[in-house]
């Protein structure tokens, strides 16, 4: 059992905080990512539960246990770094039973557990090579096989996929994911890459300017975005958000967006605790795009921006005024840059944010 929970985690460097007032529970055999733009403090967050940085303010505690200044090698913890951080002159093997000879237990179970973790991924026949003859994706398995090997109760990794290429990590996501339920064993993971917290994530923690931001599972996180920053970082393309204005003519509330009006009437009682200034979000695929003949009803006109067919497909770019918003249509679009087409949102996914604060209206 390892159940990791950070108390009001801050980290200073100098007048600089790097992480704010961090709260969050990882539960035993959870896989979560610590998922935010660069120099958003998840980084930090990994190096505090490991140890190799100290906290300003707040408690680390595993399995209840206060481990908030305890040494590194006495946290029953593995990480993975981004660089591997492979000793060239030693051989697969060697670098895999490194943390074992350094504990000096007998050849025979350093021989055992080597072989055994080598089996696990599948590299045995790796291990009398030295890094410099081993590929991307050959390095990253000896590094987890380096981790694995110490039988840790957390795995810590920190972007460990980032120096291989495209199809290798897209193999690799589903391979970490099954190794990591198949050992059972609690994992944090930090990534900047949000397809890959969605695909491998029990549960995204989300940061921002070393703030937590949201932590849900990575369905309800792009179903239910707590924040407008939560809601354009998930996504692929992002949500559309667009700066609007709330008005209210012949009894109706609209938002505006100068280049058009939608009618919000339907939720007046929500936004009528929310400010003047927000942010209408709607997702590329709650857009629905109709040509000039149609006789659908239609909340605004704009005109093609680009188009961006990618098979299965198409991510069109419109453009209404001086705002941009990108739609998701299946198949094939057929249509001009430049062309007039009319749009409809789905009602029931429209958000609205607070633009100054960010958090969610409706």
């Amino acid at each position: 059992m390892a159940r990791v929970e950070l108390e009001n985690l801050t980290k200073k460097f100098g007048e600089v905080a790097a992480v704010k007032n961090l709260s969050l529970e990882i539960k035993d055999k959870e896989f979560v990512v610590l998922l935010g733009p660069s120099g958003c403090g998840k980084t930090t967050t990994l190096r505090l539960v490991a140890g190799l940085e100290f906290p300003t303010e707040g408690k680390i505690y595993m399995n209840g246990e206060d481990i908030t200044f305890v040494h590194p090698k006495d946290r029953k913890m593995s990480m993975v770094f981004q660089s591997y951080a492979l000793y060239p002159h030693m051989t697969a093997f060697d670098n895999i039973a490194f943390p074992l000879k350094m504990k000096k237990l007998p050849k025979e179970e350093i021989q055992r557990r080597v072989k055994k973790t080598a089996e696990l991924l599948q590299i045995e026949h790796l291990l009398k090579r030295k890094p410099k003859e081993l590929s991307g994706g050959e390095r990253q398995r000896v590094a987890l096989g380096r981790a694995i090997v110490k039988e840790p109760e957390v795995f810590l990794m920190d972007e460990p996929l980032s120096n291989v290429d495209a199809k290798l990590r897209v193999y690799l996501r589903g391979e970490l994911k099954k190794l990591q339920r198949e050992l059972k064993i609690t994992t944090i993971y930090v990534t900047h890459d949000q397809v890959e917290a969605m695909t491998m994530a029990d549960r995204i923690a989300v940061m921002e300017k070393g703030e937590l931001q949201q932590v849900s599972p990575p369905e309800e996180l792009y179903r239910n975005p707590m924040t407008s920053f939560v809601a354009g970082f998930i996504g692929s393309p992002p949500m559309n958000l667009i700066d609007c204005g709330l008005m209210e003519k012949n009894g109706k509330i609209f938002l505006d967006a100068g280049a058009f009006k939608i009618d919000v009437s339907d939720f007046s009682e929500i936004l009528k605790k929310s400010s003047s200034e927000v942010l209408l979000g709607i997702r590329p695929e709650d857009i629905k795009i109709l040509h000039r003949e149609s006789k659908e009803r239609r909340d605004l006109t704009a005109s093609v921006y680009t188009v961006e067919p990618l098979g299965v497909e198409t991510i069109v770019t419109l453009k209404a005024g001086d705002k941009l918003m990108r739609a998701r249509m299946l198949g094939k679009f057929v249509a001009s840059i430049g062309d007039e087409v009319g749009l409809t949102l789905d009602r029931r996914k429209i958000y609205i944010f607070d633009r100054k604060t960010g958090k969610r209206f409706l």
